[in-house]
């Protein structure tokens, strides 16, 4: 990638469903480290953007590109594997599945052996699943998850859920993360401790990260930029100031709810 190269550049992206555009003309960048908030109203088309992003949707129109590499057309498992990863607006763990085994997942989609070993329980199966166990270990530790690595991820207090939803998104070991309204259903101590859980796993992974919030002191606390949408479309970006101030995200999305 070269120097000048943004991490992630959206060009012209839109998708219609039907006569209705979802998202249009939607032009973003993004730098490698950089920490960016997605904001608007509900049903502005920023999970339309995120599943864009993930593969979920192909784009009708514009192009996505990682590192300088077009997305367009790639299954998410592919765009995984290019280095994007998510959470969800709803969690969406293995809910009877273990903690541990809920990262492990993440680690099948980067394993090194491969399924003909498994099926006959060659050597490298076990070798890979061992490591893939420490490894899941090592994030649980990290995310302070570690004690509850034999529970039923549906048993984890809410708060937890989020923690171990993000901890298996890193698993994947992404170079981009996506985190969508990562702070939905917390009380105010827990959002809190998100905004310096997003903080830390930005600096301890060397992460970019881009995040769809509704809450803004949690935006305005964490994120360096900030995009905002209003009916599929961009109508705003800049730092944190100058979107509190911008007369057209007041009047769209913010009101008066940001001093």
């Amino acid at each position: 990638m070269a120097a000048n190269t943004p991490l992630l550049k959206v060009q012209n992206v839109g998708i219609q469903f039907g006569g209705l555009k979802a998202v249009s003309d939607v032009n973003i960048e993004i730098e490698k480290g950089k920490l960016v908030g997605l904001i608007g109203p509900n049903g502005a088309g920023k999970t339309t953007f995120f599943n864009l992003l993930t593969g979920v949707y192909a784009p009708t129109e514009g192009s996505i590109f990682l590192n300088g590499e077009k997305l367009n057309g790639l299954p998410p498992y592919k765009i995984t594997r290019k280095g994007i990863s998510r959470t969800f607006q709803n969690i969406r763990l293995f809910s009877e599945l273990s903690v541990l085994d809920n990262v492990k997942i993440a680690y099948h989609s980067l394993a090194k052996h491969s399924i003909f070993s498994s099926i006959f329980r060659f050597p490298s199966h076990f070798s890979g699943e061992k490591e893939m166990e420490e490894k899941a270990i090592e994030f649980l530790k990290i995310f302070h998850l570690d004690s509850y690595k034999n529970e039923k991820a549906k048993n984890l207090p809410y708060g937890q859920q989020r923690r171990l939803e993000i901890a298996r998104a890193l698993a994947a070991h992404p170079k981009l993360l996506l985190l969508d309204e990562p702070a939905a259903g917390m009380n105010p101590q827990e959002t809190k401790d998100l905004m310096n859980l997003i903080a830390f796993i930005r600096e301890r992974f060397d992460l970019t990260v881009l995040l769809i919030e509704h809450d803004m002191q949690l935006v305005m606390g964490v994120c360096e930029h900030i995009y905002v949408l209003d009916h599929g479309q961009l109508i705003a970006q800049g730092t944190p100031v100058e979107i509190k101030n911008n007369p057209k995200v007041i009047e769209a999305y913010l009101g008066e709810e940001v001093s």
